[in-house]
């Protein structure tokens, strides 16, 4: 039975009111089959009935379970390619120059969904910057809190690390536990993850070298992406990096950024 307007509706309003995502129409067919699996486990005869009883009978654990299902994202090793190729060949050199008195980086990955943005970043930067004795600490955030459970265990299937990651890069920086592949300590030592909602305050985060930022804004309306922009400028130092998603951008959003183009990635950087 498809969802009716109704369900669909009170769906929409509390991941909105919950995390500032937009499910417009159209969406109808993605709210159902994310609820598929919910309305299974609590014995609804479908997701309807599921939503309703919910919506009757409101529950916050259950309320919860249903945000954290329509706001998790899809993601891989190296996503896209050329947004690590120009982290590596263009801002590490750059941050080795101008962080030479430190000779330490934070780096945030904003929605790093089960980690394996935050942890793509952190292999990225052992031959580079760990090797030669920097510091490097990387913060995940997300606002799944069953996501940020895995991407803590560090733990993937065979189906996940092949998403992406070079065979070489398996074999150096994983271990083989039973089916599965876990991320080295050394790799994991270098990457903290906490529960964030982006239309919180950043304040306690402190500020950050680079910030990645990608295939979240795309989720909000213009005034939110705004507000997020705004929040984000403050958390970046000065001369830091944010990358955003390849559908993203700062014009027409928020102008105190200015963009710099490393080969085909557009990067942003705070205005001074």
């Amino acid at each position: 039975m498809a969802l009716t307007p109704t369900a669909f509706e009170w769906v929409c309003t509390l991941v909105r009111k919950e995390s500032a995502i937009v499910l417009e129409k159209g969406k109808e067919y993605l709210v159902e089959s994310r609820l598929v699996p919910l309305a299974r486990a609590a014995g609804a005869a479908d997701v309807n009935a599921y939503v309703d009883g919910v919506r009757l009978r409101p529950d916050r654990r259950t309320q919860v379970a249903i945000v954290e299902a329509l706001t998790t994202n899809e993601t891989s090793w190296f996503r896209d390619g050329a947004p690590f190729q120009a982290f590596s060949t263009t801002v590490v050199p750059a941050l080795k120059q101008s962080r030479a008195s430190t000779r330490s980086v934070r780096i945030w990955s904003a929605a790093s969904s089960t980690g394996q943005e935050a942890y793509s970043l952190a292999i990225g930067l052992q031959d580079s910057l760990i090797a030669e004795g920097w510091r490097a600490e990387i913060l995940g955030t997300d606002l799944s809190s069953e996501v940020l459970e895995k991407a803590k265990a560090g733990t993937y299937s065979q189906l996940e690390v092949n998403r992406g990651l070079p065979a070489p890069m398996l074999v150096r920086h994983f271990t083989r536990t039973g089916m599965n592949w876990q991320v080295n300590a050394n790799i994991r030592q270098m990457v903290r993850f906490q529960q964030l909602n982006l239309t919180s305050s950043f304040a306690a985060l402190g500020q950050f070298d680079v910030v990645f930022l990608r295939n979240v804004l795309i989720y909000f309306d213009l005034a939110t992406k705004r507000d997020i922009l705004g929040r984000v400028r403050r958390a970046l130092k000065p001369d830091g990096y944010l990358f955003l998603g390849g559908a993203e951008t700062t014009l027409g959003v928020d102008d105190n950024w200015e963009r710099q183009l490393i080969g085909r990635v557009s990067v942003h950087r705070p205005k001074n």
